[in-house]
């Protein structure tokens, strides 16, 4: 192979690369429909659809109709001092610990009053994002937000019809722009709609996870100084297991990636939802006070039924 022929080549390799991990991305203006949808999966990549997959009924959801609806019943809040709850944070001792926040128990009204800096003199970020199925989950367990499941509808028909499962957790997420969900990537194929606000989302692809440059980071998490009540790190006991995680705090920042990297931004406004492709890594910000519900469906547990399904056979 002569010289330019290797300059060809490199260069038809280099836009195969950028063909498949680019920074392009589909646009729905309506709800895809179950055949649509499967199309979606099997390209893998994320599709802004300009209509909010969760039901109009949902913009009802005012500050006072919320806190009318969950009335006293005390509602799992994530606090830290600086929005960066499940991230890699810089301890007391100077080294990096994988953090996870204090988790409170507290009244809707009291948590919505804190997300208005005049209400929270802490300057303690807090943040609705408990992730376990909040609002639905596959298990029997009992919902936080009872009061606000006939708003939501257990499952997405055109999800379910097309991967033949129903979602394995169904969750809410309030909060404001200081909290910032650090990148990761998740095993879900996750329809995200955005009821309140705005999301910005910067995403990679699997194929690019090596950007990442993951590491395991030892744990800690916060809690209430017992003289000042003021929220400090905690390191977990040595016998805790180290969290892998990446190293790339904010990858919107100046050489945070390689030049080889291909971030897709994609701004998630009111009314509208992002299918996110399982295994895509994703870092969240937010705008004002953003209101959003998504539906992750399992992938790992589809192909296990598939697998026994196939095995009955």
């Amino acid at each position: 192979m002569t010289d330019i022929d290797e300059r060809r080549f490199l260069r038809h390799i280099s836009q195969e690369y950028f063909d498949l991990n680019g920074t392009h991305y589909e646009t729905f203006d309506t709800l895809p429909s179950s055949l649509d949808f499967s199309k979606m999966v099997r390209i893998a990549r994320p599709v802004l659809i300009k209509e909010c997959a969760a039901p109009v009924t949902l913009f009802k959801w005012t500050n006072e109709y919320l806190i009318e609806r969950c009335a006293d019943r005390p509602v799992s809040v994530a606090v830290t001092p600086n929005g960066r709850a499940d991230a890699v944070t810089r301890g007391p001792d100077n080294k990096l610990y994988f953090t996870e926040p204090l988790t409170e128990q507290m009244p809707m009204a009291e948590f919505l009053s804190k997300l208005s800096p005049e209400n929270n003199p802490s300057g303690e970020v807090h943040y609705l994002q408990s992730q376990n199925g909040n609002l639905r989950a596959s298990s029997a367990q009992i919902s936080e937000f009872e009061s606000l499941l006939e708003d939501v509808p257990p499952h997405l028909h055109w999800c379910t019809d097309a991967l033949d499962t129903l979602p394995d957790a169904v969750n809410l997420w309030i909060g404001d722009s200081r909290s910032v969900t650090s990148i990761h990537s998740d095993p879900y194929e996750n329809i995200y709609s955005v009821i309140r606000g705005s999301k910005t989302f910067t995403l990679l692809p699997p194929t690019e996870g090596w950007c990442m440059n993951e590491r395991t980071y030892p744990h800690a998490t916060y809690e209430r100084s017992a003289e000042s009540s003021s929220l400090v790190m905690v390191p977990s006991p040595p016998s805790t297991p180290p969290i892998r995680w990446s190293s790339v705090i904010d990858p919107n920042a100046p050489h945070a990636l390689p030049l080889e990297a291909h971030p897709i931004h994609i701004t998630v406004n009111a009314g509208e939802s992002l299918y996110l492709p399982a295994g895509w890594w994703h870092y969240v910000q937010q705008s004002g006070v953003t209101i959003a519900v998504n539906y992750w469906y399992d992938m790992e547990s589809r192909a296990a039924n598939e697998e026994g399904e196939t095995e009955v056979i």
